[in-house]
């Protein structure tokens, strides 16, 4: 199986790389990437969109935020990813109004469980009515406090090493913090999803004042040399990168 999702990463880094023209930079298909004619292509002859999903997204698009949302045609991507080691147990760190939440939950047997991390009030309650219309709520376990917090807490009651599956799309200031926490709660085999990781380019050579773009910086360069895990980054939406615990 793992050998599968090698294939898979490598395939799916050269098509992305590949099929861009000039920039393989394209973002979002909501938001940076909508008005790209190959991107656009991808997701009119790829994506399949669960109806209640479809009604999150257009939802989400409504709110001053909305581009924050997780692209459709990566929490396809990673829903199939969680479908190739047969997940049932998941992290969402930043769960914002569900979208991929209601993703992961989607792709799980009926006794999976998708841990989803937020700290608005107002996100959590646009996204209940949509978990409950997919008949999936009792799969998504909401946690309303600091993701920092329910990780300590999963970690204490015992569940360190039995998770599957972490997407890690929160404040970028504590993305090695949340990385090491997730890196102790999944599984050998395990997947963790770093969300944002090119940061509209910025990456590259961060300004000097441009503390978020360092921190995302820094962070990459950490995973590179990081021996804990195998890699791939992908210039899927902001850029994603993939780590799995050897």
């Amino acid at each position: 199986m793992a050998s599968d999702i090698k294939i898979l990463f490598c395939i799916g880094f050269s098509v992305v790389l590949t099929g861009v023209g000039k920039s393989a930079f394209v973002g979002k298909s909501h938001s940076g990437g909508k008005d790209n004619t190959v991107l656009q292509y991808v997701v009119n002859n790829s994506l399949r969109e669960h109806p209640v999903l479809t009604k999150l997204r257009l939802r989400t698009l409504e709110d001053r935020w909305g581009a924050m949302m997780v692209a459709s045609e990566q929490a396809q991507f990673m829903a199939n990813l969680m479908k190739l080691i047969n997940a049932t147990k998941a992290i969402e760190i930043g769960m914002y109004t569900g979208y991929n939440a209601l993703s992961m939950a989607l792709a799980m047997s009926e006794s999976g469980r998708v841990v989803a991390c937020e700290i608005e009030d107002a996100y959590v309650e646009i996204a209940k009515p949509f978990f409950e219309e997919a008949g999936v709520e009792q799969k998504i376990d909401v946690q309303l406090q600091m993701a920092v917090t329910t990780l300590d807490e999963l970690i204490a009651a015992g569940e360190a090493g039995t998770f599957d599956f972490v997407f890690i799309d929160a404040d970028k200031a504590n993305y090695d913090i949340y990385y090491e926490k997730s890196l102790e709660l999944i599984r050998k085999g395990g997947i963790i999803a770093i969300d944002n990781v090119l940061w509209g380019g910025k990456v590259v050579n961060p300004d000097p004042d441009d503390l978020t773009s360092q921190t995302l910086d820094a962070l990459n360069k950490k995973l590179h040399k990081d021996q804990r895990v195998d890699l791939s980054m992908l210039t899927v939406a902001d850029g994603l990168t993939i780590a799995i615990k050897r």
